[in-house]
């Protein structure tokens, strides 16, 4: 933390606040003076460039109290029974990795329903590319056939420590293959 104490970080933010709220207070209540002067709403907005809220907020404090308070006792929170996303994707997982006799070499299309990217063509002698493709086939398979049509068993223990997963799909294929959990393992 260097030279400089937790006390003089606070006395520095302490000293913000207090400059920011009185220029807060200020520019309100000069808002307030040009709209009793005869200036509307809007046109107080056009010069000023601040938002319609931001008028409505300088020109009713009571407003801006209601809000500030609104959004402190209201925190974001999920439902009691909410599941993240990764929690409730359908990822597929192959029966066995015997199964998978998918392409090894060579220039590979994958369809729509897999990669609608626009750049779902994959050169599997690249070695991104095939990784790339086997992020997309793993993460957007509908089917087991996809798994089987697309992957290879070898190539798949091949990339396997190396791919960029959700962790929840990850967790289910090294739960149903306990070989791929070590390759990554062995790899690290």
């Amino acid at each position: 933390m260097g030279r400089f104490s937790e006390d003089e970080l606070h006395a520095v933010v302490a000293r913000y606040e207090a400059t920011r709220t009185a220029a807060l207070t200020e520019r309100d209540e000069q808002l307030r003076a040009f709209h009793a002067a005869g200036w509307r709403p809007v046109d107080l907005q056009r010069v000023t460039g601040y938002s319609r809220e931001t008028i409505r907020q300088a020109l009713r404090p009571e407003v801006r109290r209601a809000t500030n308070l609104s959004r402190r006792r209201t925190s974001p929170r999920p439902p009691a029974d909410y599941r993240p996303y990764g929690d409730r994707r359908p990822y597929v997982v192959a029966e066995t990795l015997a199964a998978l006799h998918g392409p090894t070499d060579g220039t590979v299309t994958l369809p729509r329903h897999l990669d609608w990217s626009g750049h779902a063509e994959y050169d599997l002698n690249r070695p991104a590319r095939l990784a790339s493709m086997y992020k997309v086939v793993l993460t957007e398979a509908g089917t087991v056939e996809d798994l089987h049509t697309w992957l290879d068993a070898n190539l798949l223990r091949r990339l396997w420590p190396n791919l960029w997963l959700p962790p929840q799909l990850r967790q289910r294929w090294e739960e149903a293959f306990p070989e791929l959990a070590a390759a990554r393992s062995e790899a690290a």
